[in-house]
């Protein structure tokens, strides 16, 4: 598991932050280019440190939905790596459907009674601070869901085991409990009965972000691929030298780079605030199942090799998996469009 004290190296650095207000300890730069070079850095070297999980998919939910006494709280640590933070949404009963979420919240005075269950959540065991995306309202559909702050000291919160994955072994995922524990409504992001809104809009920059580490790793794996072959030897020339082995490098390059232009596409009209729904999935679904092809037929021509896990094309295929699920399944992303396709 990545320790803590690479967090606050991390918030040394810089690294953590970029669009939060410099006052907060932030870059104070609303520009998602940033996020996207770190990504793009870190994605195809790291094995768990997922930095990008803090700047692109949760900072967005305390900046945009927080009081300026929860900025005051929150954001200075947020910031710095002193805390790391989590999204519960996914139970072990519903994952992309998440209408079919059964945490619960009743309101008691001024505070809130949560009492519920979560899984595969990454940051799961060193989160400070975990947004649990809870029903308050069982009657209201879509308009009946919030989105709760649990701290970490909170009593009846819980964490259990260590998610023992098929990749990214050193990234933190774990299951959570939550049973009467006591929130307060000071802890309550946005407005009460806002949560499923505030998902469907933030669900678009992940979507992205995923997007940007898949297309990063399959470059990585591409490379790593071009470097092999060019030093393997079979039947008295390098492997690189055999038609196949071109044409195989000739597709996955080519590939890359058109779906390389969508996303790049798509950043600069998510920094303008016009990248839509639909879009966001194509590049999410494009580039995460891209990422699973050209790294499967990268570790071919590696032959026996690839499949030893002290390659690095073996650990890059087993961590790959994960990109066409979470963030949304590569089915829930051609539903969102096909949907927007009929409603044309």
């Amino acid at each position: 598991m990545v320790s803590r004290e690479v967090w606050r190296a991390a918030g040394r650095a810089g690294l953590l932050g970029f669009e939060v207000p410099e006052e907060y300890g932030g870059g104070g730069c609303d520009d998602f280019r940033y996020n996207v070079v770190l990504g793009e850095e870190l994605s195809p070297n790291c094995n768990g440190l997922v930095l990008n999980l803090q700047n692109d998919v949760l900072i967005p939910y305390f900046l945009q939905l927080s009081t300026p006494e929860q900025q005051r709280r929150w954001m200075p640590g947020l910031c710095s790596g002193e805390l790391i933070a989590a999204i519960a949404m996914t139970e072990p009963g519903t994952g992309s459907d998440l209408q079919g979420i059964q945490t619960r919240a009743v309101r008691d005075g001024s505070d809130w009674i949560l009492n519920g269950q979560k899984t595969f959540i990454s940051n799961g065991i060193l989160s400070d601070l975990v947004i649990v995306v809870a029903r308050t309202d069982p009657d209201a559909g879509s308009r009946g869901f919030s989105l709760l702050v649990v701290e970490h000291d909170m009593p009846g919160f819980e964490r259990g085991r260590h998610l023992d994955k098929i990749g990214l072994h050193a990234q933190d995922t774990a299951e959570l409990s939550f049973t009467d524990v006591r929130v307060p409504a000071t802890n309550v992001l946005g407005d009460t009965g806002g949560g499923f809104a505030y998902l469907m809009r933030n669900l678009q920059k992940e979507r992205m972000s995923i997007a940007v580490a898949s297309l990063a790793s399959a470059q990585a794996a591409l490379d790593q691929t071009i470097r092999y072959t060019r030093e393997r030897s079979a039947f008295g020339q390098p492997v690189a030298e055999f038609q196949n082995t071109r044409f195989v490098l000739a597709e996955c390059a080519t590939e890359i780079e058109m779906a390389r232009a969508f996303v790049d596409r798509a950043i600069l009209e998510l920094n303008a605030g016009a990248l839509s729904p639909t879009d966001a999935a194509m590049a999410k679904w494009y580039s995460s199942e891209l990422l699973n092809r050209v790294v499967s037929r990268c570790l071919q021509l590696h032959g026996g090799y690839g499949y030893m896990t002290e390659y690095p094309i073996a650990k890059a295929f087993m961590n790959a998996r994960i990109a066409t699920i979470y963030g949304g399944t590569t089915e829930i992303m051609k539903e969102i469009i096909g949907r927007s396709l009929l409603r044309q």
